[in-house]
């Protein structure tokens, strides 16, 4: 399989996964996304990683230089979008999880799981601003 098409096929399992995230009550949705979306986007990761990943690429994380010589290789760089696609979809789980916990209303939750799809830690962010107004705790209390 290509990476083009392996790119579009990651892309379209995590939008599924965001779908699903957003719009299914939490019980239903935490299965299928740790269950399906992100365990696949983990296999693909590792097969990404396994396939293309030298021993000596470690020294290539030293350095901005380094890392971008790294994703200078198509499927380096592809095994680092998937990695981002597999982290923020968990992402996105934690804060609907953390959410529920905490008594955040799901429309004030739907829009920081969007920014998370779309812009990762400024969705987290959002979110983390908005449950302090919410739950009325400071950070350390109420994970």
């Amino acid at each position: 399989m290509t990476p083009d098409i392996i790119f579009k096929l990651s892309n379209g399992l995590a939008m599924i996964g965001w779908i699903i995230l957003i719009l299914l009550p939490r019980y239903r949705s935490d299965k299928l996304v740790i269950g399906i979306f992100v365990t696949l986007l983990a296999i693909v990761y590792a097969y990404l990683v396994f396939d293309e990943f030298k021993p000596r690429d470690l020294e290539g994380f030293g350095s901005l230089q380094g890392v971008s010589v790294l994703f200078q290789r198509p499927k380096i760089l592809l095994a680092g979008w998937v990695h981002y696609l597999a982290f923020d979809l968990m992402v996105g789980l934690w804060m609907k999880n953390n959410g529920f916990k905490q008594g955040v209303n799901h429309w004030y939750l739907a829009p920081c799981l969007v920014f998370t799809f779309l812009l990762g830690p400024l969705g987290l962010l959002f979110y983390l601003i908005i449950r302090i107004f919410v739950s009325k705790k400071y950070f350390s209390k109420n994970f």
